[in-house]
């Protein structure tokens, strides 16, 4: 197992519909020509970064890894706190797992992986911006307390002096990235964790289909082909399985609508003029085209009956942004989306969903949050464009294609390849495409 290598790219919000031009170029058509492809891939619910990301590295969905949203349940107008620590995941991962088997591991910025050095040998933690607030002069020290590994440190050093520090793309893209390489450079880890989001922010900021999203996916195999070299120059090629996927897609909205708005008039939420919350019996929390709806009383059998047919009418009115109306019961049922609310909302798909409490109730896109920009995902996993699965290397058969695939089979397909055990996985390995 030690000569096992296996190198994981999550190119966020990359989609099937990408790589007829991805194929165009260099890295990108390197891995699509000698390698095995899924063309498209069922996510979870809700198709969010953070969750998913948790999923790909457990084969559980969120009702298990316990990572429901991007953010933590938040009713202030000050930044949510993100889930975003590898102790935040509820169910064994495959970083565990190899650790387990006495493998070497790395993460760069990988979602949900700050903070776990004792599963990751070789952290570059994701530092969020709110992290740096007040601390811009002492930029190592956030990394230290985040996580990162010493012996790495002179390498995020370097990747500070070249592309700065904040959480924006695509520099924190090209921070992350070489990151990576010279961590495979340098120690040659088992498995190796990246996660590229530029062509994210570029549907965000442009929409799925936007101006901007062709660069994006241009830099990404700019990006690719680092990594590959950097394997090439570890003198492990031989021994490395490369994966290129992706974790969700997305779908253009035209506005952003605070069904809290309704909610506070009809005096589920209290609130004073400036729309700060005092208390509430309902509130939903954004997930973008998904939200969470929390009861203050959840065994309140009155309240659950009323806030569910306030919630019902206005998704028949079909004005309020709300396509469907789920109980807790039927998204477990149906998505293994489980946790302490009471209720999602489903976006019509036109309509990102904001937090604000007071009117407007509807308002222009807002590409300062990605929860109301004018691309934007944590719809329903069947919806929009999907992400495909491609891998390349002496674990994989070259020319084998399958249409469609999910998502909860990554981990343990991993697994298979680093031949480890991974124990609270969902899904199974996908052998068709493997040797």
């Amino acid at each position: 197992m030690e000569n096992k290598h296996l190198v994981v790219v999550s190119v966020d919000a990359l989609v099937y519909e990408d790589l007829e031009y991805a194929a165009t170029l260099p890295n990108f058509s390197r891995i699509i020509n000698n390698g095995a492809m899924i063309k498209r891939v069922r996510t979870i619910y809700p198709s969010l970064t953070h969750p998913v990301h948790a999923s790909i590295i457990t084969g559980a969905p969120a009702g298990i890894t316990g990572v429901i949203r991007n953010e933590r349940l938040h009713t202030e107008k000050s930044p949510a706190p993100w889930y975003n620590f590898l102790d935040e995941i509820n169910c064994d991962t495959i970083l565990h797992a190899a650790k387990r088997a006495g493998l070497t591991t790395a993460a760069s910025t990988w979602p949900l992986t700050a903070k776990g050095g004792e599963a990751v040998d070789y952290l570059v933690p994701g530092i969020l911006n709110i992290y740096l607030e007040g601390r811009e002069d002492d930029v190592l020290s956030v990394y230290r307390e985040y996580g990162a590994t010493e012996c790495i440190m002179d390498i995020i050093e370097e990747a500070v002096r070249r592309y700065g520090y904040l959480d924006a793309h695509p520099a924190f893209d090209e921070f992350q990235v070489y990151c990576a390489a010279e961590i495979i450079r340098r120690y040659q880890p088992n498995l190796v964790l990246v996660h590229p989001g530029y062509v994210d922010s570029a549907r965000h900021r442009t929409g799925v289909f936007g101006g901007k999203v062709k660069t994006a996916i241009e830099e990404t195999d700019r990006w690719l082909g680092e990594l590959l070299s950097a394997v090439e120059d570890a003198g492990i090629l031989d021994t490395t399985d490369f994966v290129v996927l992706s974790d969700h897609g997305q779908i253009d909205t035209v506005r952003k609508i605070c069904p809290n708005v309704f909610l506070a008039e009809k005096g589920f939420i209290r609130c004073d003029g400036e729309g700060n919350i005092k208390d509430y019996d309902a509130y939903i929390a954004s997930g973008g085209l998904t939200g969470h709806v929390y009861l203050s009383r959840p065994d309140d059998r009155e309240l659950w009956e009323s806030v569910y047919a306030v919630l019902s009418e206005m998704a028949s009115e079909q004005i309020y942004g709300i396509e469907r109306v789920f109980t807790r019961e039927e998204v477990k049922e149906r998505y293994g989306l489980d946790g302490d609310f009471s209720f999602v909302l489903e976006s019509d798909g036109y309509s990102g969903f904001g937090g604000e409490v007071i009117r407007p109730a509807v308002l222009p896109l807002d590409n300062s949050d990605y929860r109301t920009a004018h691309g934007n995902h944590g719809h329903m996993p069947e919806k929009g464009p999907q992400p495909p699965f491609m891998g390349m290397g002496p674990s994989f058969k070259r020319g084998a294609v399958l249409e469609e695939g999910n998502i909860l089979n990554h981990a343990p397909t991993f697994a298979k390849i680093l031949g480890v055990e991974l124990r609270d996985a969902v899904g199974a390995a996908v052998t068709e495409i493997l040797n």
